[in-house]
């Protein structure tokens, strides 16, 4: 019986510890929920201003592919809807986004760069997108 009289004796510092623990992170900002009603975007789109003001002459080319209706270099793949499941780009309604290849210079494959383009007709869209990152960010181009 000692044994587990020393057993209750030792969870008493572990809970104090917890509470103690969980303190801290409220005050460091840890609950950083939305209030009721708010919502946050998982990420955000960038403007002209940032990434892509650098972007790849590959991009420019891609942008110049669709305006043209291609060939795309990737045809079972370029053109063919994005479905924003990422929900990175603003709420459309589905068949809205397409995706195209921008291509890597060095690689053999299809790489992580993309165009998306917003709009009908797909030759001459309302938006463009630029991601280097498969997805996880996005630029809007304005000067495509």
């Amino acid at each position: 019986m000692a044994s587990s009289g020393q057993k209750g004796r030792k969870t008493v510092p572990s809970i104090i510890a917890s509470v103690a623990l969980l303190a801290v992170a409220g005050i460091f900002g840890f609950n950083n929920l939305p209030d009721e009603g708010e919502t946050t975007p998982k990420t955000q789109v960038s403007s002209a201003s940032d990434a892509c003001s650098t972007l790849p002459d590959e991009a420019y080319d891609t942008i110049d592919d669709i305006y043209a209706g291609g060939p795309f270099e990737y045809p079972d793949n370029d053109g063919s809807r994005f479905g924003n499941y990422e929900g990175v780009l603003p709420d459309e309604k589905l068949g809205y986004y397409r995706e195209y290849t921008v291509e890597t210079p060095g690689l053999s494959h299809r790489g992580a760069k993309r165009i998306v383009t917003g709009g009908d007709p797909a030759h001459d869209p309302d938006v463009f997108y630029y991601t280097d990152d498969h997805y996880e960010t996005f630029c809007e181009v304005t000067d495509a």
